[in-house]
């Protein structure tokens, strides 16, 4: 008897002995992002972090993100090692936006059936980039839904708090006219638009093991290739340069992020001759028949973050 309802449990879809075991597997990988403010273990019902404002006026700054469709094109090409710097990127990247640092991360994972291989390609992703970006994964949930999600079904979302002082806010109030607009290079599509990239895939049937003409690396690599990550770039620059704002161009694209950080007098003017369009998305436009208004819209048109700067 004392068996009986975990078996039964797993004859349901969910197997709580691979839970446990894959809590055990991603431990030490929790353990290598750990800050000093981190309190405890893994475990408890709730992570602890200390207080980092003992000091300082500022503000506690949180983001939550998922990775959206990009998961099912990891799914077709069994390839699970890019898309925990995706989830990670799309909160951290946004907190670097008012100029605040993370402190630490918290991941949910829901699949029809916990894969642990798969599971702890997904976490060991999530942990290198929370160290890369100098955050704590401070711990996370994994849910097993058969009857939710189908098997092989893989679903992500992040979240994460970070801190600035009040001294170092970036709010785009100090924005005005005169200011410079410089555009940091996006690798590819990054975690947006991926919807309608996979429609046209469907429709084109191109082979995911060859590159594009003009590009070097197969199409299936570069649509996995994960979003940078910008806050280790861009933390050195916040201490040399007046940046009077940043934004991180995700979902919307340049039209509808741009606008986000813009006091009500501004506008900016973007000449779209100073940057390269990618044979990447030259081709996804003209395969989807793809207007230019779309893609500015749908896509990050080669530019994953903006940076303003007086014009000195």
């Amino acid at each position: 008897m004392g068996n009986a309802p975990t078996e039964r449990y797993k004859e349901a879809g969910v197997d709580i002995r691979a839970g446990d075991a894959f809590v055990e597997k991603i431990a030490p990988l929790l353990g290598k992002t750990r800050r000093p403010e981190v309190r405890g273990g893994i475990g408890h019902y709730a992570s602890l972090f200390a207080w980092p404002a003992a000091e300082s006026t500022g503000y506690l700054a949180a983001s939550t993100d998922g990775v959206g469709t990009k998961l099912l094109l990891a799914r077709q090409l069994q390839r699970w090692d890019t898309i925990g710097q995706d989830l990670v990127a799309m909160c951290a990247n946004d907190l670097i936006c008012v100029g605040a640092q993370p402190l630490f991360f918290l991941d949910y994972l829901a699949t029809g059936r916990l894969e642990a291989e798969t599971a702890t390609a997904v976490v060991s992703g999530i942990a290198t980039a929370c160290q890369e970006v100098g955050c704590a994964l401070v711990g996370g949930e994994t849910a097993e839904m058969p009857d939710l999600y189908a098997a092989g079904d893989l679903d992500l979302a992040g979240f994460i708090v970070g801190w600035v002082s009040e001294k170092q806010l970036i709010d785009g109030a100090k924005i005005k006219p005169g200011d410079t607009v410089i555009g940091l290079a996006a690798n590819g599509f990054h975690s947006n638009g991926y919807s309608l990239l996979r429609k046209i895939l469907d429709e084109q049937k191109p082979d995911l093991t060859k590159p594009l003409t003009g590009e070097t690396e197969t199409l299936g690599s570069q649509l996995l290739c994960p979003t940078p990550l910008y806050g280790p770039r861009v933390t050195p620059w916040l201490k040399k340069y007046p940046i009077h704002g940043l934004a991180h161009i995700t979902g919307g694209g340049l039209v509808g992020n741009l606008p986000r950080i813009l006091p009500p007098s501004c506008r900016i003017q973007l000449e779209r001759e100073r940057w390269p369009r990618r044979p990447l998305y030259q081709t996804f436009q003209e395969w989807g028949q793809i207007s230019e208004a779309e893609m500015l819209k749908v896509f990050n048109d080669g530019i994953g973050l903006v940076i303003i700067l007086p014009a000195d």
